[in-house]
């Protein structure tokens, strides 16, 4: 295994995040001013995605894996029902909205770690669940701009990503 400098680490993480935000803000700027459509945006999405991937692998990032179509199969489908609601989340929701109920994802997938597979989690990751939950709830209930179909949508998005699991 290949041992990366911490600073290459933290330099590739720093990316991450801010490439993140730049994708939610610029996405949100152009559903507002084009009304660019959702399905539209999630292919460009899918498609930089690849790109990004092919790039990476000729540059020698990583090297791919093949695995038969029906084990990633479930894995291909929720990663598309995830990007599909949060972008509709993000479409119908404030940006803070959408950053936020992206937060649940955590917290769900704890929940069905301990109901449906018998995990056990520390009493500290448990309390670190309730200002999480309490915040997105808080944020939803007084967000001024509340939208019932950008609040499934969410929903939706936190649920397909959580059956990845």
């Amino acid at each position: 295994m290949m041992a990366h400098s911490p600073w290459k680490i933290a330099a590739g993480l720093l990316a991450n995040l801010l490439s993140s935000i730049c994708v939610v803000f610029i996405n949100k700027w152009i559903y507002v001013h084009y009304g660019f459509p959702n399905m539209s945006l999630t292919l460009v999405h899918f498609f930089m995605t690849w790109l990004g991937l092919y790039i990476c692998q000729k540059l020698g990032v990583f090297c791919p894996k093949s695995l038969s179509a029906p084990k990633v199969l479930l894995l291909a489908l929720s990663f598309c029902g995830f990007v599909v609601f949060t972008n509709l989340s993000l479409q119908n929701n404030t940006i803070g909205t959408y950053q936020l109920a992206k937060v649940m994802t955590t917290p769900v997938i704890i929940l069905i770690q301990t109901w449906c597979y018998g995990k056990n989690f520390s009493l500290r990751i448990k309390l670190t669940l309730i200002p999480i939950t309490l915040g997105v709830f808080l944020n939803s209930y007084y967000d001024v701009k509340f939208n019932g179909l950008g609040i499934l949508f969410a929903a939706l998005g936190v649920w397909t990503s959580v059956t990845r699991c």
